[in-house]
């Protein structure tokens, strides 16, 4: 039985708190809580109790759990459980609303168990990032995205009409084009275009097909693959173009490229060499 861990981190950008169990075994009574948990099955199956109903939960299962929600579970095979999720307070929640809504009211979500593989995409890289401590704005992007999908989905029919707002689209593309280098955050997006966040991001994702955090790293590897050809070092990549520290550089490098950024260089030092 593999070894029990428990870790938890609390994000001051979002305010709100990340947690991750591997291992478990106990089981929990029924409890509640005064915030909102919304959460994702990684492993392991589980008899679960919530609002006088039973669900069988297991990998892949989105739980949600609003304020003053009762809920309960065991064990049900002879596997540990590991769980990662995320506790939104209700004045976050409430100003996440009203980004998104234009209402400041606390939503009510209708299901306590589901299933949505692009919700649990949202939710497990939002949650990865967390507890990496990361300082982009993609976790803004993300948090955004998660509560937009799921208050469309599981609260109320949710507008769909966007306006197409080009030419602040144009704006905001020409801004990170230009200050790529930088820490850019949504806010500066949103200063510069005159959207709200909500809007941007659902505004920008219509027209580009991509989020703007997503526009931001395609320009900054772009940038960094120019330099890496010329011989620059990754290091000195990675601070020419942006990126928050090494680690991050070479896992969006690999990501977007499929090579290290120190494999890439050294496919063009080597052509040089053959000159």
């Amino acid at each position: 039985m593999k070894k029990e861990t428990r870790t938890i981190c609390y994000d001051e950008d979002l305010k709100l708190e990340a947690y991750q169990l591997k291992g478990i075994v106990q089981p929990f009574p029924i409890h509640f809580h005064d915030y909102y948990v919304i959460g994702f099955v990684e492993s392991g199956t589980r008899l679960m109790s919530c609002k006088n109903k039973e669900y069988t939960i297991t990998k892949g299962n989105i739980l949600i759990f609003n304020p003053n929600d009762s809920h309960g579970c065991i064990q049900s095979d002879g596997e540990t459980f590991d769980y990662r999720g995320i506790n939104i307070s209700k004045d976050t929640m409430q100003l996440l609303a009203k980004e998104i809504t234009g209402k400041a009211e606390l939503p009510e979500f209708a299901e306590n168990v589901i299933v949505n593989h692009e919700l649990g995409g949202y939710l497990s890289s939002l949650h990865k990032i967390i507890m990496n401590g990361s300082k982009e704005f993609e976790k803004e992007e993300l948090l955004l995205l998660l509560i937009s999908l799921l208050i469309e989905q599981y609260v109320q029919p949710f507008s769909q009409s966007l306006p197409l707002c080009s030419e602040e689209i144009c704006k905001a593309c020409d801004f990170m084009e230009k200050n790529y280098n930088n820490h850019i955050t949504l806010n500066d997006l949103c200063l510069c275009c005159n959207l709200s966040k909500s809007t941007i991001l659902r505004a920008f994702t219509k027209t580009k097909g991509v989020t703007p955090y997503r526009y931001l790293q395609t320009i900054r590897i772009n940038k960094a693959k120019e330099l890496l050809e010329q011989g620059i070092s990754p290091v000195d990549a990675a601070m020419l173009t942006g990126f928050s520290d090494q680690s991050h550089f070479t896992n969006s490098f690999n990501m977007f490229i499929g090579l290290s950024p120190a494999a890439y260089r050294r496919i063009f030092k080597e052509k040089n060499n053959e000159k």
